[in-house]
């Protein structure tokens, strides 16, 4: 019987402590704290795990400089602290970027204003940033990055926060949950949920949606959390959720070559048009932008940059780097996702990231709101919020510290003290020296000391080193690392979340998806009518973030 089956068995089999519908950051931080504290948890997602907001954010651990200006100091004290704490036990996944904060003449907030909300910002994180902020001159910024525009530039701050890849983040969170009596499977759809005789939820209805021939059951559990993200007011609706709780604003980012506007920092400006805060980011052979924040009101599955999104954010750039030019023909992809925030009055920008927590009256426990930086403590409070009314109901658990801001995730398991990755590159490149030393760097900042296990197949199977994308890292022995041990049953689950092929490859990975679904069939079984029907699949993910280009 195979991993997932065994997990389906489970699911039908056994009764749990906890349930949690949803498998983005938030559900998955909770699972991993309620595993830890020694629950017995179900975690289920009605299609992949971070398939959501949690792989379509700007990718960035940080503090929220701009939440300052809102005054919103204890969210950005506690972004501050997880920040540091992330950078621990995942080193591999959060990693320090430079900010630079250009101030103009014309600027809304100025020069000495943004000065004293540096100091704040490093003060609020006890001076533990990455490095301490500093002041740059006019010269300095111009040798750096000379596409920026001079004209009234009256200085520029550099400070510092990180960036991270959210949907490896979100996958090796709930992947050491399944290292305790935890039980996580994707595409198992929540349906309905089950009562007991006093009408209080205590189960679900859940759908393996997986197969042609659906399979639907009744799961059994005491508690359940709802941390569905843009999806909560839907699920809530299941229950005895009455008014409606969110407010979900779209946000849209751009892909570009980093031959076309290289950085080596990552540039904080405001939109010439409206004064909204954006971000030109570098990523490695590649740079993109964002975001917008715009209400939207659809079906959060078809969530889609369109032509104006990214006008608006051509405009931004163009307007800030004038030299560089940029039109439509330069943006090799697109991502587009929803922020969960709870419904308030006011513009887009202005509704708060604090997240909150609900329970109503059939016992349904519902967290949303909160930011991908705070997901480790938003976690911890649901489940607490979750143990509080299992001791209600007589079942107090024979619980422990779930020490989640000290146990490294499964890729930062021995990862080297000095934070050396070229030292683990090496030790990747030692099991399989066939491995190029590209590669074996990506393999590392990818998947941490777990890249020596993925060589380990590479040095076993001569076909597993071969490359999926001309002049690109990744190779094929990923596919068998991710279907064997990251829970990846399809083919956009490979191309977008556990790799980011579909970002960064010129054509997103097109030409590699043959290759993809011809290894993940004959590791799943496929035949040929299904292969195609994966590949098909996943050129309509593409297609969906093309349809900007003809309206």
């Amino acid at each position: 019987m195979d991993t997932r089956e065994r997990a389906l068995q489970r699911l039908q089999d056994e009764e749990f402590d906890l349930l949690i519908v949803g498998g983005g950051i938030t559900g998955a931080g909770a699972f991993r704290d309620a595993v830890r504290r020694g629950l017995k948890v179900a975690l289920v997602e009605a299609v992949d795990f971070a398939f959501g907001t949690s792989s379509r954010s700007s990718k960035l651990v940080h503090g929220g400089l701009r939440y300052l200006e809102n005054r919103e100091f204890s969210l950005v004290f506690e972004a501050v602290s997880e920040r540091r704490i992330l950078m621990n036990i995942a080193p591999h996944l959060v990693n320090p970027l430079a900010f630079l904060f250009p101030v103009y003449e014309d600027s809304k907030v100025g020069f000495n204003t943004i000065r004293a909300g540096m100091w704040l910002y490093d003060a609020l994180a006890l001076f533990r940033a990455p490095k301490t902020h500093k002041t740059l001159s006019n010269k300095q910024i111009k040798e750096s990055i000379p596409l920026l525009s001079q004209e009234g530039l009256k200085g520029a701050p550099l400070y510092y926060d990180c960036a991270t890849d959210d949907a490896r983040l979100t996958l090796e969170t709930i992947l050491d949950g399944l290292n305790g009596d935890g039980v996580a499977l994707n595409y198992t759809r929540v349906t309905g949920f089950v009562r007991g005789r006093d009408g209080r939820i205590c189960g679900a209805r859940v759908r393996d949606t997986l197969n042609n021939e659906a399979i639907d059951f009744d799961l059994k559990a005491t508690v359940v959390i709802n941390a569905t993200g843009p999806w909560t007011d839907r699920t809530r609706a299941m229950g005895s959720g009455g008014e409606r709780l969110l407010r979900p604003t779209k946000g849209v980012h751009i892909v570009i070559d980093a031959a076309r506007l290289p950085t080596d920092w990552a540039v904080v400006h405001t939109h010439p048009d409206d004064g909204r805060v954006l971000f030109t980011i570098p990523w490695g052979d590649r740079t993109y932008i964002g975001t917008t924040d715009t209400d939207f009101h659809g079906d959060p599955a078809e969530v889609a940059a369109t032509r104006s999104d990214v006008d608006y954010l051509l405009a931004a750039v163009n307007h800030f780097f004038p030299g560089c030019d940029l039109v439509p023909d330069d943006v090799i992809a697109t991502w587009a996702g929803l922020r969960p925030l709870i419904s308030q009055e006011g513009s887009e920008s202005a509704v708060s990231r604090e997240h909150e927590i609900f329970v109503d009256r059939d016992g349904l426990i519902t967290i949303a709101g909160g930011k991908l930086t705070t997901y480790r403590r938003m976690g911890a409070e649901v489940v607490s919020k979750a143990m509080a009314m299992l001791a209600m109901l007589g079942q107090i658990p024979d619980a422990q510290e779930a020490q989640t801001g000290r146990e490294p995730l499964p890729g930062a398991v021995g990862w080297p003290e000095d934070d050396d990755v070229e030292k683990l590159a090496a030790e990747v490149r030692g099991v399989c020296d066939a491995i190029e030393p590209a590669t074996a760097t990506y393999l590392a900042n990818r998947y941490g000391t777990r890249a020596i296990d993925i060589a380990k197949l590479a040095l076993e199977n001569q076909r597993l080193r071969g490359q999926l994308a001309e002049g690109r890292p990744e190779i094929l022995a990923e596919v068998d690392w991710t279907v064997l041990r990251e829970l990846a049953v399809t083919v956009s689950d490979f191309m977008v979340r556990r790799t980011q092929l579909y970002y960064r490859n010129y054509d997103q990975g097109l030409g590699a998806t043959d290759i993809v679904a011809e290894r993940m069939g004959e590791l799943l079984g496929w035949d040929e009518e299904r292969r195609t029907e994966e590949a098909l699949a996943y050129q309509a993910e593409v297609a969906r973030s093309r349809q900007w280009r003809t309206g």
